[in-house]
């Protein structure tokens, strides 16, 4: 056995927990919701209430506020999965750089 742990079974990655899991993604969404709402309602509110239902052009105005703030929450999501997966790759070939120069 060496000092450097040679000896040693190379440690198991950790699985994710799954209700951990859950409750990040309750939690997001939560945000997610809460954001849409306060933002979209501040946009579309006619400052006028006369009616109990909303009006066509704040029906309309609600629709398009939602779809874009989804659009761009879905762009968001594309382009920090490609930079996790560029990260993943990045930390992959550096363990496998030091274990060919740990090897040798």
């Amino acid at each position: 056995m060496s000092f450097f742990g040679g000896g040693q079974q190379p440690p198991q990655p950790m699985q994710p927990d799954p209700l951990f899991a859950a409750q990040t993604e309750m939690e997001m969404y939560t945000v997610l919701f809460n954001k849409l709402t306060s933002s979209c309602f501040e946009k579309c509110n006619s400052r006028k209430h006369k009616e109990p239902d909303l009006q066509l052009g704040e029906m309309s105005c609600l629709d398009r506020c939602v779809a874009k703030y989804m659009d761009s929450q879905e762009l968001v999501g594309k382009v920090l999965q490609a930079a996790n997966e560029k990260q993943a790759m990045q930390q992959q070939q550096m363990q496998q750089m030091q274990q060919t120069m740990g090897g040798n």
